[in-house]
């Protein structure tokens, strides 16, 4: 059995390679950042899994997971986000509350209790912040998304998911009262500072670029940003 360290580098070469940038490997430093760790840490730790045929990894070389890596740190994230669902559409607490509590619940290794999970949730597609759900298998189908940054004034998009679940992140959205799935209309982009005006649930806001890089959106007539014409 892995260790709960062991899961979390897991998790996070996952987040990191498959579904941030699409990549197939990638540096000591940008782990050890996305951690918050030093990179002697990573170096270490990315040896013991290397050890045990879960990464590739050579000395000052990239990391790359292995097909059972892979799978054992999309098992992780599969326990964490039905956990997040539970909690929020169960149990009552907000979407910036679940992640914390999910952080503890993710290290349970019961596949009956998660696949049980699954089936009282009805066997959700995404967590409460819009992110896919690995499926028992650890299969995902990742969804063609833009940040709000991305597109122009004049469009209509709507809301699917945040970029940055931070609870400080998650609670300024809150107090915009901006939901899932609101239909968002890009009224202006301001070309000196880059402050957007948006209009949903008939309100007008103006929001930073900051804002806008991390909430992701889709068309909101057709549900789609690549390919899409409307």
């Amino acid at each position: 059995m892995l260790s709960f360290t062991e899961e979390n580098y897991l998790k996070a070469l996952v987040e990191l390679i498959i579904f941030d940038d699409y990549l197939t490997e990638i540096g000591v430093n940008k782990l050890a950042e996305h951690l918050n760790v030093k990179p002697a840490s990573v170096t270490d730790m990315v040896k013991k899994l290397n050890e045990k045929s879960l990464v590739n990894y050579q000395r000052y070389g990239k990391i790359s997971l292995t097909n059972e890596g892979k799978l054992a740190g999309m098992m992780v994230i599969r326990r964490h986000r039905l956990w997040e669902t539970f909690l929020q559409s169960k149990l009552g607490f907000s979407w910036d509350e679940v992640h914390e509590v999910a952080e503890e619940l993710e290290h349970i290794h019961s596949a009956k209790l998660i696949n049980k999970l699954d089936a009282f949730l009805e066997y959700p597609s995404f967590d409460p912040h819009g992110e896919a759900i690995p499926n028992a298998l650890g299969e995902i189908s990742l969804p063609y998304r833009k940040t709000l940054k991305e597109i122009s004034a004049g469009k209509s998009v709507r809301f699917v998911a945040v970029k940055d679940d931070s609870k400080s992140f998650l609670q300024y959205v809150s107090q915009l009262n901006l939901k899932m799935n609101d239909i968002i209309d890009i009224q202006k982009i301001d070309q000196f500072d880059e402050l957007i005006t948006i209009q949903f649930q008939n309100e007008s806001k103006v929001v930073s670029p900051k804002f806008a890089e991390n909430i992701y959106v889709v068309c909101a007539k057709c549900n789609k940003v690549k390919d899409c014409n409307c």
